[in-house]
Order: structure tokens, then C-alpha cells, then sequence
């Protein structure tokens, strides 16, 4: 077992009064994951040769789409999480739709939030939505990265219990009620998981693609980032506990679709349509 590394979620606090202000890894992942994939995009919008010898969009627009994305996912992975997580809180406390400081925040949504701000930008400047869906994939991996690596130094999102030797000892109750588990309860450290598949893995082959040509054919690095990404996560949830509001005495697993031993998870419900539509533009673009 490894013991949880001693990190504070918070960088460093600020007192100003009766008011404190602290900056937290998780906030700092969501800027650095969008400033530099902001800074990529540039990059991509200047080199011509990797899109066939055009560029979908010149490269000081990217500073335009930055603010459209940073809408795109703030509002699209709250209301991701109201809709696809906790309807029923959120619809008897309607104003805490708006505290998002309080946490809640959903990848689908986000992912969904983003696609509709990218649609809108792309019809605005009259740019190919298939290119821009491209350049946007090949760069989102390292938003994910940095972000399941935040959710594991706020010990949040963890896994099931596990016995293999890299298995967490991560803080508090929740964590450590193991049922069946005596002393401390070791877990699968699931947000390093998908760090490594879809950020770190993920982010790899699709920059791999795009420096062999992938870029050419629009649709493709979409359509692979799609379907790495929801195989990633529905692999990863086969380790990961589900939210507490899916777990139940008689459903421990939290599945939303099947039985309690054998079904689904809701994070894999929701990646089933990216692998299929990620199949989908990939056939696409081939046949292209």
C-alpha cells in the first residue's frame, strides 16, 4: 500500500479580513490545461503543411475561441453534472445551480458545452467545424491530464479497494469505509488512471497522427479522440467507485443499467455514444 502524499488542495490562502481568497491545484489545473492548449492551437494554426497546406482559421482568432471554450466548459460541465448526477437536488434547491464554487462539475457536460461554443464560433467566422473539432482534439488531452491529476491531490473520485501494491490509502471516512476490509483500506488510484489513458496515452497518438497527416482528413483526430476517450473512461470505471448517489445497499456497484454485480456505470453510459459516434467520423474521414 501507498500512503495518500501529503498535498493540500490549496496552494496558499490569502486573508484579506474577514475574506480569504486560497487558489486551489484543482483551478489551476482547468487554467493550465486552457492556457496551454490555447497556446498549441496557435502553434497548429501556424504550420499550414500539417492541414494540406491551409489552415483552418488564422491563428490570432485562437484568442477569440479561448473565451467562447472557457464558456463552453464552465457552463456545460455544470449543467452536465445537475442533469446527469444529482436532477433531483438541483431541481428542490434550483439556486445552487450557480455555486460552482461548491463543486460539481461533469466531463460529459463540459465536453457537450465545449462542442456547442466551438459550433457557434466556427459558424460566427465561417470556419470548417470538422477542422476546428480537429485542432481542439488533438489539444484537449492535455486539459484531462491535468485535471485527473488534480482529482487525485484532492482525493477525490478514488477507486475501489484493491490489494495490488499500488494500491492508495487515501484520507477520510469515505474513503476508508471498506466493508470486509480490516485496518486501512487501500485503493485503485483511478484518477492516475485515466491521467495516463486519456491524457497522457491518448494526447500521444492523437499528436502522432496529427505530424502523420491525420490533419488532412477532417473529422479523424475528432473521431479518434472520441473513441480513445470513452474507451478509456469505460475501462477506467471498472476501478473507479460510482458517485454516492448511484450506490445503494442493494446496487454497492452504483451501476444505472443492469444489476448490481453485472451493468453499467453512469460515466459509461455517457461514453458508449462517443465511442460509436468517435467510429463514426473515423469511417467518415477514411472514406473521405
Amino acid at each position: 500500500m501507498i500512503p495518500f502524499p501529503d498535498i493540500s488542495p490549496e496552494i496558499f490562502t490569502l486573508q484579506l479580513g474577514e475574506f480569504s481568497f486560497s487558489l486551489r491545484w484543482y483551478a489551476l489545473a482547468y487554467l493550465a490545461g486552457l492556457i496551454i492548449g490555447w497556446r498549441l492551437v496557435v502553434g497548429l494554426m501556424r504550420r499550414p503543411a500539417l492541414w494540406g497546406g491551409t489552415v483552418p482559421m488564422r491563428p490570432e482568432l485562437v484568442d477569440d475561441l479561448l473565451t467562447w471554450i472557457i464558456l463552453g466548459v464552465i457552463v456545460g460541465g455544470r449543467l452536465g453534472f445537475v442533469l446527469f448526477y444529482e436532477p433531483a437536488y438541483y431541481l428542490a434547491n434550483p439556486l445552487d445551480i450557480v455555486k460552482v464554487w461548491q463543486g460539481g462539475m461533469s466531463f460529459h457536460g463540459g465536453f457537450l458545452g465545449v462542442i456547442v461554443a466551438a459550433w457557434l464560433f466556427a459558424r460566427r467566422h465561417q470556419i470548417a467545424p470538422l477542422r476546428l473539432a480537429d485542432a481542439l482534439a488533438v489539444v484537449a488531452p492535455v486539459g484531462l491530464f491535468f485535471g485527473r491529476i488534480a482529482n487525485f491531490i484532492n482525493a477525490e473520485l478514488w477507486g475501489r479497494p484493491t490489494d495490488m501494491p499500488w494500491g492508495v490509502i487515501f484520507p477520510g471516512e469515505a474513503a476508508q469505509y471498506c466493508p470486509g476490509i480490516e485496518g486501512l483500506c487501500a485503493r485503485h488510484p483511478s484518477q492516475l488512471y485515466e491521467a495516463g489513458l486519456e491524457g497522457l496515452l491518448l494526447g500521444l497518438i492523437l499528436w502522432g497522427l496529427a505530424r502523420a497527416g491525420a490533419l488532412t482528413r477532417p473529422g479523424l483526430a475528432f473521431g479518434v479522440f472520441l473513441m480513445g476517450y470513452g474507451l478509456s473512461r469505460i475501462f477506467v470505471e471498472l476501478f473507479r467507485v460510482a458517485d454516492a448517489q448511484f450506490i445503494t445497499p442493494d446496487n454497492p456497484l452504483g451501476h444505472v443499467i443492469g444489476g448490481p454485480v453485472w451493468g453499467l456505470s453512469m460515466g459509461q453510459v455517457l461514453s458508449l455514444p462517443m465511442v460509436l459516434l468517435g467510429l463514426f467520423f473515423i469511417l467518415r474521414a477514411r472514406r473521405a
